[in-house]
This record gives C-alpha cells, sequence and structure tokens, in this order.
C-alpha cells in the first residue's frame, strides 16, 4: 500500500447535499501503521497486497465501505497475521476504482463517519468487522474566538515551513469548520498517535480544542530547535 499525499483537497464537501449514503454494520478494515482517515476528507491509496485488492473487489462490489483503523504498537511482529488495532476509526467510501493492467490499482476514499468496534472477523484474506456508528452530534459551528485562536496558532506554525502555500485554502472564510479541523487532523505532521488522539475526540469542538493544543505544541518545539541552533 502506497498514499499519495495530495494536499489539495476539496475544502468544501461536494456530497453535502447528496442522499445519505448506506454504510454496512459489517465492513472490510483497512489497518494501517501510519494513516488515520477522518470525516469529510479524501485519502488516495496505491492498493498492491494481494489480500487489499481482494478487499478493494469484494468492497466495490458490496457496500462500496471501508473502515480505515491504525494498528497499535508491536504491529510489525504480526503484520501479515491479525495485529491488534484501535478500536475507534473512520468508515471511507470507495469514491473511484482505477484498476492497473498488473492487477494493482489506485483508490480514493472519502471519510464518512466513525467507528467503533464491536466484533472482527478473520474468514477472508483481509479483516473485518461488525461496527457501530458514532455519528456527530448536530454542533453549532465553532465560536469565532475558537476558529480565530485555531487558525492564528495554524499560521505561526506554517511560518517555517516550506509547504505552507498548500494550506492557503484552508484560510477562507467560507470553509466549514468540521472541514477545516479534520483536514488539518489528518494532514498536519503529528505522529499517528496524536491523530488517533484527534479521530478518538467526541464531537467538533473537542477535536479543535485537542488540535489546537497540538500545533501550539509544534510551535513550541520549532521555536525550541530555532533555540538550539
Amino acid at each position: 500500500m502506497q498514499i499519495d499525499r495530495e494536499r489539495d483537497q476539496p475544502t468544501n464537501d461536494p456530497y453535502d447535499n447528496a442522499v445519505p449514503f448506506i454504510i454496512p454494520e459489517r465492513v472490510p478494515v483497512f489497518a494501517l501503521p501510519n494513516v488515520v482517515l477522518f470525516p469529510k476528507t479524501y485519502l488516495p491509496f496505491h492498493i498492491f497486497e494481494p489480500r487489499y485488492r481482494q478487499m478493494v473487489a469484494d468492497a466495490a462490489l458490496q457496500g462500496q465501505c471501508i473502515a480505515m483503523a491504525l494498528l497499535k504498537d508491536g504491529w510489525e511482529e504480526d503484520y501479515y497475521g491479525h495485529p491488534p488495532i484501535y478500536p475507534i476509526g473512520c468508515v471511507g467510501r470507495l469514491l473511484t476504482v482505477e484498476p492497473l493492467p498488473d492487477g494493482r490499482s489506485n483508490i480514493l476514499l472519502q471519510g464518512l463517519e466513525r467507528y467503533e468496534i464491536q466484533e472482527e472477523f478473520f474468514e477472508k484474506s483481509y479483516r473485518e468487522a461488525r461496527v457501530t456508528l458514532k455519528k456527530a452530534a448536530v454542533e453549532p459551528s465553532l465560536a469565532p474566538e475558537v476558529r480565530g485562536a485555531l487558525m492564528t496558532v495554524l499560521e505561526k506554525y506554517l511560518r517555517a515551513r516550506e509547504d505552507a502555500a498548500t494550506y492557503e485554502g484552508l484560510f477562507r472564510n467560507d470553509v466549514k469548520d468540521e472541514v477545516l479541523v479534520n483536514t488539518l487532523s489528518m494532514y498536519l505532521d503529528c505522529t499517528p498517535v496524536e491523530k488517533q488522539f484527534l479521530i478518538e475526540a467526541e464531537g467538533l469542538h473537542q477535536r479543535a480544542r485537542r488540535l489546537s493544543d497540538l500545533i501550539q505544541f509544534m510551535v513550541h518545539d520549532q521555536q525550541g530547535a530555532k533555540g538550539w541552533g
């Protein structure tokens, strides 16, 4: 598996007004050591492992959903078996599948809803799970001061980065709060465990606060590195 980290993702969800998508109770699980998917974000993959080729083929025919899960520490010892995973993640909708001549494929996932695993199944070459959805409660938009504080600390963080221009679209006022927070949560250079901490947040406000704290820590790290230079 290879991730294509295209950062020019849509800043608003073109599927907001679409008919609600039905997520099956039992879904295939794509478990990786370094990827956390978030609702209303988009993530492309290059699929080459035989088990995940089969997973994509099955998902394309039935349900069109794949649950992304983060592997826990120690996964290297049993990567091709059943290494433990975090029980909370995000279900992705299989938007596109581009088959390649050698059997590999390029796919695009759209993050839909958070889930929690209730039971795992190992009958196939890949893992499956019965999940319950942890749908976000209808929350008001972030308070202007909360969004403003987040954007201020983000601007400080990006000043020292060469790729700052790739985030410019997120500073537009028309970018919805959930898209802003979840896109930053997925694409900023946090550790996988830190991103897992963000996906486990209960609601937009808690995730925004956690994200702001993480970015502030990264700003302090940048300043500390400069101090030692």
